[in-house]
């Protein structure tokens, strides 16, 4: 794996199914939540490459972050490729059930070393629109994601995503930007470009 993107969801799926027969060869199960672009792949088959995997693993870090650098030692990937950098992007209603879901269990259900749950569709919304980079949506990578997640919650224009978003982040917490990329987001949603959006998965 030489290139800077190097997950796509095969890929993805053969780490997790690894880092889940390893921890279970230790006697252990273990928990992550998976946010962002993997989230995407897994849930709703984005067709992208992601560099890392952002994912949340409390309680189990250091045994997890052990299993995840000896893989990047030998499959030759960056020592980071699962981290929890996404922490400081969560909403504070990040500890609600009702806003995860049990995606997979790997390497098997009779062999439960991970349990991989995900953020619904409407937080990784939420999260995608307040992480909305500066420079204007027409450079931001983040737009087709936006775009893929308002027509799998059925969000169709910027008032009812502004307002959706402010479920997960209060006011004070989004930049003007935030309102003003939406907008423009919105005002184009429903160009030829988007025609391929493949349908959401259940979850």
């Amino acid at each position: 794996m030489s290139d800077d993107k190097n997950f796509d969801r095969l890929t993805l799926e053969n780490a997790l199914t690894e880092l889940g027969r390893r921890a279970y060869a230790a006697g252990r199960t273990v928990e992550i939540v998976v946010y962002g672009g993997s989230a995407l792949l897994l849930t709703l088959n984005r067709q992208i490459n992601t560099g890392d995997v952002d994912a949340v693993f409390e309680g189990t870090k250091d045994f997890i972050k052990r299993l995840a650098a000896e893989m990047a030692e030998e499959f030759g990937w960056d020592e980071n490729w699962l981290n929890d950098g996404v922490k400081g992007w969560l909403s504070k209603r990040d500890a609600d059930p009702d806003v995860k879901a049990l995606f997979k269990t790997y390497p098997t259900e009779d062999q439960p070393g991970l349990r991989v749950y995900t953020a619904r569709p409407e937080y990784l919304f939420a999260m995608k629109c307040r992480a909305m980079r500066v420079g204007g949506v027409e450079t931001n990578s983040d737009i087709d994601d936006i775009k893929l997640l308002a027509r799998a919650i059925g969000v169709k224009n910027s008032r009812d995503a502004l307002t959706l978003v402010e479920k997960f982040y209060p006011q004070n917490m989004l930049q003007p930007k935030t309102r003003l990329g939406l907008e423009e987001i919105f005002s184009n949603l429903d160009g030829p470009e988007d025609d391929h959006t493949p349908p959401a998965s259940q979850s």
